[in-house]
């Protein structure tokens, strides 16, 4: 089923977003200064190519143990500069491929699976891609530790 509906969402808009992160990958690493980014670009290309059966889930859940707050603070900045020079516009481009997904019945999946990663295009760093039964068992790792 996954891979029914990760060739739905190729079909019906999801190349143009895969490569409007392509685009962008292309340039966080023509830019120098944004060449910390392209990690992050490059993990929401995948998210965006295939969406379904993947997750983006941070880093500090995959890895609680290398937690460090420097890294943390880091990362908003990088965070903020992405979110000005590459998150806006593929937050929106994002979001009217969802409402034109959303159009047809068989799209609405695709379309809400779409507004799933505009939220992400805003604040991408710090986050890997890893499929859903990995994200589930570190959660469940991370909330087995919390509580015990």
């Amino acid at each position: 089923m996954r891979t029914v509906l990760n060739i739905l969402n190729f079909v019906l808009g999801g190349f143009a977003t895969t490569l409007g992160w392509l685009v962008a990958t292309f340039f966080s690493i023509v830019f120098i200064i944004t060449l910390p980014l392209t990690r992050s670009c490059w993990e929401i290309t995948k998210l965006s190519l295939l969406p379904y059966g993947n997750e983006a889930v941070h880093v500090d859940e995959l890895e609680p143990q290398s937690k460090n707050s420097v890294l943390n603070a880091g990362g908003t900045v990088l965070n903020i500069v992405w979110l000005v020079l590459f998150g806006w516009w593929l937050c929106l481009s994002h979001i009217a491929v969802g409402i034109t997904q959303c159009i047809s019945i068989i799209g609405i999946p695709v379309g809400i699976a779409n507004f799933k990663i505009a939220a992400i295009a805003l604040w991408p760093v710090g986050r890997r891609v890893v499929p859903v039964e990995v994200a589930r068992a570190a959660r469940e790792a991370n909330a087995r530790r919390r509580f015990q």
